[in-house]
């Protein structure tokens, strides 16, 4: 097992849930410090630093979605929902507020795990300002707006290359349908989802070895998309 130093926030009102969690985070080498509702998780988060956060949304003493809110005032550390809430529109809601990723419980223990690697990993790869950054066989140089599949180089449209970047500044983490159309598109295009569709299946098309079955770039059903950066 691999020593870390990282520390997580765990939020969720069950007792049970929070020894599984500590048990579960402790076995793979982070730390851990546990609260049980939403004003003491504002509190503990304001007066300690931490690397990420797991957040449930039912709280006994409010939304876990306010408690979001507050944080992503000052935080820029990621935090993962976990939630038996499991519709569309909560998923959606967290995402826009500040969430890196959402789980819906139950879920596996290892797939936790491999979503805190992940976002982790984005997270001290842009804390560093590393403008190279790399995926499966895929490097991008985000400076030189240069892309390459192993040696061979891939010809990007602007917009092509400026909907990639955001996928890797957010690399990990589920964008929703309206936050990229708002984000490469403006303000305007909010609704046009068949933007994103089109201009994914481009990026898959010249980044993917099988587009047809993509590793990279993954479709969260009625969400969004997510790029995949688990080595």
């Amino acid at each position: 097992m691999t020593t870390l130093t990282e520390e997580i926030l765990v939020v969720d009102d069950e007792v049970q849930m929070r020894r599984l969690l500590r048990s579960t985070l402790e076995s793979a080498g982070y730390k851990t410090t546990l609260v049980e509702n939403g004003k003491e998780a504002v509190h503990t988060a304001s007066t300690k630093r931490f690397d990420v956060m797991l957040l449930d949304l039912g709280l006994p003493d409010g939304d876990g979605i306010e408690v979001l809110k507050k944080i992503r005032e000052w935080a820029a550390y990621p935090i993962i929902v976990l939630s038996v809430r499991s519709t569309e529109q909560d998923i959606i809601t967290a995402l826009d507020v500040g969430a890196n990723d959402y789980l819906t419980k139950p879920f596996r223990t290892g797939e936790l795990l491999a979503r805190i690697r992940g976002a982790l990993r984005v997270h001290h790869s842009a804390a560093a300002g590393d403008p190279v950054f790399s995926f499966g066989s895929i490097s991008v140089d985000l400076e030189a707006h240069s892309v390459k599949r192993g040696s061979e180089q891939i010809k990007l449209t602007p917009t092509e290359f400026a909907l990639l970047a955001l996928f890797i500044r957010n690399a990990g983490k589920v964008l929703t349908h309206n936050y990229i159309l708002q984000q490469i598109w403006g303000p305007k295009s909010e609704g046009e989802s068949q933007y994103t569709r089109v201009y994914v299946g481009q990026l898959r098309k010249k980044l993917e070895a099988d587009p047809n079955n993509p590793a990279y770039f993954i479709t969260e059903s009625g969400i969004g998309y997510r790029l995949h950066v688990e080595e």
